[in-house]
């Protein structure tokens, strides 16, 4: 029997946390998760592909419907086999580094693509608070194809959703995904060193 999951209204990270319980509850099945904005649809439809299950999404007067089938036919191939990315994340919480914000500016966007030939290069940089603006349109370009040449390399950008909701910009990312705090949280606890930048 299906299992149908509301989660109209709810702020993040919520959802994912609702939709992590009821399929820890099923050895397989089907659920279906209501979600009333684009954030959660993602956030959602990417927690779920992660634990490896199969899913479909439709859009039906303002409201998204996730369903997601676990336990059958919910194999998903292994993308980017040949990443060659260490065990550390990079924390960026502004769209500058340290006190002065002319110099912190050159700073973070040379920081940012040094990063494409460290050694290991990072498992991926989060971006919280301001730092989303990096990742968005407007953004200084050198920065954003920097991030693009990590994602390409096999680094994950995961930009905070409720930050990029703050600033209005969850339809301007230009690189990367929009996260929520569960997500980032386990993306940091799962790496065995945090930069801060």
């Amino acid at each position: 029997m299906e299992k149908v999951i509301d989660c109209k209204g709810l702020p993040c990270p919520e959802p994912v946390l609702k939709t992590k319980q009821a399929l820890e509850e099923i050895e397989e099945g089907i659920i279906t998760v209501i979600v009333d904005n684009k954030a959660a649809k993602e956030n959602v439809s990417r927690f779920a592909k992660n634990k490896g299950c199969t899913i479909d999404v439709k859009e039906k007067e303002g409201l998204f419907y996730i369903t997601i089938a676990k336990g059958f036919t919910c194999t998903l191939p292994e993308e980017n086999s040949e990443k060659k990315t260490g065990d550390y994340a990079v924390l960026i919480a502004s769209t500058y580094v340290g006190e002065d914000k002319e110099l912190g500016e050159i700073l973070i966007k040379g920081f940012i693509k040094t990063f494409i030939n460290a050694e290991p290069l990072p498992k991926g940089i989060v971006l919280i608070n301001t730092a989303v603006k990096l990742a968005c349109k407007g953004a200084d370009k050198e920065i954003v194809e920097a991030l693009k040449e990590l994602e390409g390399k096999g680094a994950k950008i995961i930009c905070c959703g409720t930050c990029l909701n703050y600033f209005n910009l969850l339809d301007s990312l230009e690189v990367g995904e929009a996260s929520n705090a569960y997500d980032v949280v386990q993306f940091l606890s799962n790496a065995k060193s945090v930069v801060r930048l």
